[in-house]
């Protein structure tokens, strides 16, 4: 995907945000745009590319340290029900996909048009909806 792809999610995210919720930090590059809240990126909300035909949605831990990572998601997982109902089946906890000690809570779809326009609309709006369910639980703790 072109990094026009991730600067139009990125242009769409803010309308989708309640207005207390677009103060975040955020890098775009050609392979994803990551959005964070606070000083500290290593705990980030991210839309990227998984090869040519799939594309992530989610939150990310990516401390150096595994155990930090497993309890920042741990976090998380205590509060399934909530972000559950909200984020529905296709949001899932765990490794992050292809390094073993970052951890995530995001989904993956899968399938031909996902670097359209129409596209990065929905994904902004998914991302939207991961932001405003988990923000909620992590300014809880």
């Amino acid at each position: 995907m072109a990094r026009e792809f991730y600067e139009d999610v990125s242009d769409a995210l803010a309308s989708f945000l309640p207005p207390g919720l677009r103060g975040y930090g955020s890098t775009i590059s050609g392979r994803n745009l990551k959005v964070w809240f606070g000083d500290d990126p290593h705990e980030h909300y991210e839309v990227q590319a998984l090869g040519r035909s799939k594309l992530e949605i989610g939150f990310h831990a990516e401390y150096s340290a595994e155990a930090r990572n497993e309890a920042v998601i741990d976090v998380l997982r205590a509060r399934q029900k909530t972000w559950r109902r909200a984020l529905g089946a296709d949001a899932e906890t765990g490794r992050f996909l292809g390094r073993k000690d970052w951890r995530r809570l995001s989904e993956v779809w899968e399938g031909p048009g996902l670097d359209t326009g129409e596209a990065a609309v929905e994904a902004a709006e998914r991302l939207a909806r991961y932001i405003t369910t988990l923000e909620k639980i992590r300014g809880a703790t």
